[in-house]
């Protein structure tokens, strides 16, 4: 199942997609150093977390990547391995 990421309307300057699985949902977060929007490295980070327990998101490995592409490719790639090990 692929992830269909649509972009969260926000008040402030922030890029923010958000797609969700049966059991997990992902962000894709736009980042920088300056500026409007979230700071921190430049670029598109990911993250997730289960939907079934209460705890905080995670990143996905390799973040923050280059280009958003890049992140929805890992979002939809990582949650194959979670489908496969779960």
């Amino acid at each position: 199942m692929a992830l269909h990421f649509r972009r969260v309307d926000t008040a402030e300057d922030l890029e923010i997609w958000i797609a969700s699985s049966d059991d997990y949902s992902f962000v894709i977060s736009s980042e920088s150093r300056s500026g409007p929007g979230l700071h921190g490295e430049p670029g598109f980070v990911a993250s997730y977390r289960p939907d079934f327990l209460n705890m905080p998101a995670a990143q996905v490995s390799g973040s923050p990547f280059s280009t958003f592409a890049e992140a929805e490719q890992a979002c939809n790639a990582f949650l194959g391995r979670l489908i496969i090990e779960g």
